[in-house]
């Protein structure tokens, strides 16, 4: 073989030979990279049906009215405590008004009325004391025209005596007739004493019971003063109900300023000055906190799958972005099991489908320059580690 055909020869095997080690170089590098692919698909599970999530707070007014003013615009970042619209409190300003000048003659009226009670308090046991003074005084007088009846009788008797006696000595020329006659005045004045005496203890007789009257009288103090109580104890309530009111109106007047109730962003707002708005409409929905990725796992890659696993995150939106957190829990059903109409399989053919379970993933914090980017929604990419327990 000449010379140049076999050094042709020897460059063109050279060539295949070299061409054969860059193919299985190739192949050796293709086969690494699917074996590294499988080991590294051992430890994780990774599936693009999940999308963030997060607290979104719709804002109603607590009562209705024209919208005075609003504060915000769509999108704004508003901050707690912020004001967001104004409905005009003319209405319920009335109404405060009106609340506290009930109040005001309620607080009168217990006023009075605990005045009234004290006046009872004090003319009702004076009078009771009066009269229960006065009727032991008319027991008194009828005890002491009784013991004095009582002389007189025995008195008149003994002068009655005395008459008869002298009469008998008088006959008998034993007495004078003056002394008979001074006996008999005396007899007459005793007889009239105990006539007067009897008539004292009627008219203390009388007494008594006129007092005794008074007495029963004034022992409805009690019953005054009980009914004075009854008086203030109503006022009572009406006052408490009156600042009920009174404070139901005011807070009533507060619900026409709406404020942020947490820091956020608005979006979707639905309100504009003029606007007549009722209670409980929503005017706009608050996004707050930090979001979370909802994230819906086949079944079977559950099998390793638990909460405090690590998590990388990719969002669609920006692919130079990664993202990381961890598994906060597994929901306890299917998203199937957990919709409007459960699917029932006890009828009909059945045809298997495997079904996927939400999995809350919790985001560690990107920072305000990344979490502003992070809008409700967007689709993204979370990759489990399962290799840790």
């Amino acid at each position: 073989m000449p010379p140049d055909d076999e050094a042709s020869s020897q460059a063109r095997r050279a060539g295949r030979i070299k061409n054969f080690k860059i193919l299985a170089a190739i192949v050796a590098l293709i086969a690494l990279a699917a074996t590294a692919n499988w080991l590294l698909g051992q430890s994780t599970e990774t599936t693009d049906d999940a999308f963030l999530e997060g607290d979104v707070v719709q804002i109603a007014p607590q009562t209705g009215g024209r919208v005075f003013a609003t504060h915000f615009h769509d999108n704004d970042i508003v901050k707690e405590g912020d004001l967001l619209i104004e409905i005009d409190p003319r209405d319920a300003q009335v109404a405060v008004d009106a609340a506290q000048a009930a109040f005001d003659a309620t607080k009168a009226r217990v006023s009075q009325a605990q005045a009234n009670l004290d006046m009872v308090q004090v003319t009702a046991t004076a009078e009771h004391a009066r009269a229960e003074q006065a009727f032991r005084g008319a027991k008194r007088q009828q005890e002491e025209a009784q013991y004095t009846a009582e002389a007189a009788k025995a008195e008149s008797e003994r002068a009655k005596s005395d008459t008869e006696r002298y009469h008998r000595l008088y006959e008998a020329t034993f007495a004078s007739h003056q002394k008979l006659e001074q006996v008999e005045a005396e007899s007459q004045s005793n007889k009239a004493k105990w006539l007067a005496a009897q008539a004292a203890i009627a008219s203390a007789q009388s007494g008594v019971g006129q007092a005794e009257n008074q007495l029963k009288s004034a022992s409805t103090a009690a019953q005054q003063i009980a009914a004075r109580q009854a008086e203030l104890s109503l006022a009572f309530a009406q006052a408490r109900q009156a600042e009920a009111d009174l404070a139901n109106a005011q807070l009533t007047l507060s619900y026409t300023k709406v404020f942020a109730p947490k820091s956020g962003r608005v979006s979707v707002k639905s309100v504009n000055e003029g606007d007549m708005i009722s209670k409980g409409q929503v005017i706009t929905q608050l996004v707050t906190g930090q979001p979370w990725v909802v994230a819906n796992f086949k079944e079977t890659q559950l099998t390793r799958m638990r909460p405090n696993q690590p998590v990388t995150v990719r969002v669609d939106a920006f692919p130079q972005l990664r993202l990381t957190g961890h598994v906060r829990a597994i929901q306890p059903g299917t998203g199937a099991r957990f919709s409007l109409l459960p699917p029932e399989n006890a009828t009909g053919n059945f045809v298997k489908v495997v079904q996927r379970v939400p999995v809350t993933i919790d985001l560690d914090d990107p920072g305000p320059a990344v979490l502003v980017l992070l809008v409700l929604g967007l689709s993204v990419t979370p990759k489990v580690d399962v290799s840790q327990p």
